[in-house]
């Protein structure tokens, strides 16, 4: 079955609907003007065999083990070498961000950049997710599956990479504008992202995580933004996820201390208004409760007996350095 996707430019409140219901646009479509609309999406895409995989990559299946949260010099520099390369291919897709570019063709780019570099897309198959990325426009919180949509001008499009090379993964995301943004949204956007870097400046050794969530917290009450909390920063290393779960809000309970060697992501979730969330059908998508907008960022980090390490960040990522730091 084919689905209708909106246009780059939509019609005039008393033209016909772009979806061919023969309805005039303002009674029927108008109404969730700024709303992500599903596409199409297409099947998985097959990785070549000569491409090393993570255990669930050819069943979908994932068992998780015991991974220590204190990880071994190898495995951290593996995991310098895997966060480069996410780096890297989330700033080559940033760069395709644009009105009338579709996130299967993100997507594709991701898929297709991931293998010249080596590395395994790590949300293939994961749990059966069927991309190489995930692509949250507008409303939708996380895990926004890519499709035929076109992005259209003013929208705000995220995009998650996790790439699994040298036996570990390297996990990042950004938000990005699309050609010209209102005002609300671009602050959205900057508010969200300094939440992550003021939570990654927290992350110091001998310190609870909990000092993550509050950091975060507190700056987005400043601009009266909600902080998601259904979904979680995480540890990460040789698994995708590990027992480790980063709070992006202030919880006492959250009391593990953090170590020198402990790996892990901080990746909030900042919205404009509701931060309850729906799921829609594919069983993926998250999307706000009220079709307000949220924005993300992400990076995973290494912690020191100094400052936090970040593995996907420096020169050439996305969001390199902290915004008041360039």
């Amino acid at each position: 079955m084919s689905i209708a996707t909106a246009p780059t430019t939509l019609p005039q409140a008393n033209e016909p609907c772009w979806c061919g219901s023969g309805r005039k646009y303002k009674r029927c479509h108008k109404k969730l003007e700024g709303r992500v609309l599903q596409g199409e999406v297409s099947p998985m895409r097959l990785v070549p065999d000569h491409i090393a995989r993570p255990p669930y990559a050819d069943t979908g299946e994932y068992e998780p083990w015991e991974e220590d949260r204190i990880k071994s010099p190898e495995i951290i520099e593996a995991m310098r070498h895997s966060g480069k390369v996410a780096s890297t291919v989330l700033r080559e897709a940033g760069a395709m961000v644009a009105p009338g570019v579709t996130t299967e063709e993100i997507d594709t780019f991701v898929h297709e950049r991931f293998i010249e570099l080596g590395a395994y897309p790590s949300t293939i198959n994961y749990h059966g997710y069927p991309k190489a990325c995930c692509t949250s426009i507008n409303e939708v919180i996380c895990h926004g599956i890519p499709d035929s949509r076109p992005l259209i001008e003013g929208d705000i499009c995220n995009i998650d990479v996790t790439g699994w090379i040298g036996g570990v993964h390297g996990d990042t995301n950004a938000t990005f504008f699309v050609g010209e943004v209102d005002p609300e949204s671009r602050q959205l956007v900057q508010v969200t992202e300094e939440c992550m870097w003021l939570g990654i400046e927290a992350a110091k050794a001998g310190q609870p995580l909990s000092d993550i969530g509050r950091a975060i917290e507190d700056h987005a009450k400043k601009y009266k933004y909600g902080v998601v909390r259904a979904f979680v920063g995480h540890g990460i290393g040789e698994q995708f996820h590990t027992d480790i779960q980063v709070l992006h809000y202030y919880d006492s309970r959250s009391s593990v201390i953090m170590r020198p060697g402990m790996t892990f992501t901080v990746e909030p979730m900042i919205t404009l208004g509701s931060i309850n969330y729906k799921i829609w059908d594919d069983d993926w998508t998250a999307v706000t409760s009220d079709g307000k907008r949220t924005a993300q960022f992400e990076h995973t980090l290494l912690v020191t007996e100094g400052e936090p390490e970040v593995l996907t960040g420096g020169e050439g990522a996305a969001s390199p350095f902290a915004p008041w730091n360039r």
